[in-house]
């Protein structure tokens, strides 16, 4: 893994289009509180866990404030697929290249089934109302992250 950024740091400006191509940027967020997750690949286990925690505390999050977006390097068509099968109601935006994964240090080595290769990283990050980094998480494990969170952001 490359970089780790920190809290206390402005978090890295972002524009990614969603499963539906319309593009979310981090000026659209400006006054408000995002949950930015990172997750390796739509309709996995684990992606699956933590997309549908986040699904189920949606309402919770949004009530104290925060819009939650998910990010991977996955194209329009599974987000879409993804978004339809697990009834995800939050953006879920492609990063193809692995570009903003990169910028927020949520790319690198990882070991899946033995085999070692190069991918996006599950991590999460809470930007506050003037872009700064409140909450930074590298590694994250998908069961149960979502409502230690939420318990973290008194949502």
């Amino acid at each position: 893994m490359g970089i780790q950024l920190e809290v206390g740091q402005n978090a890295p400006d972002f524009s990614l289009s969603d499963a539906n191509g319309k593009t979310y940027s981090k000026a659209d967020f400006a006054g408000q509180k995002v949950i930015l997750y990172f997750y390796p690949k739509a309709a996995t286990p684990g992606c699956t866990t933590e997309a549908c925690d986040f699904r189920d505390s949606l309402s919770a999050l949004a009530g104290a404030g925060f819009q939650v977006l998910g990010v991977s390097p996955d194209d329009a068509e599974a987000l879409q697929s993804f978004a339809e099968d697990q009834h995800l109601t939050f953006p879920l935006l492609s990063d193809p290249g692995a570009e903003l994964a990169k910028a927020y240090g949520s790319y690198g080595e990882k070991t899946v089934g033995g085999n070692t290769f190069e991918g996006t990283l599950r991590s999460t990050f809470v930007i506050d109302e003037d872009g700064t980094l409140s909450s930074v998480e590298y590694n994250v494990d998908a069961e149960g992250h979502v409502a230690r969170l939420r318990a973290r952001l008194g949502a």
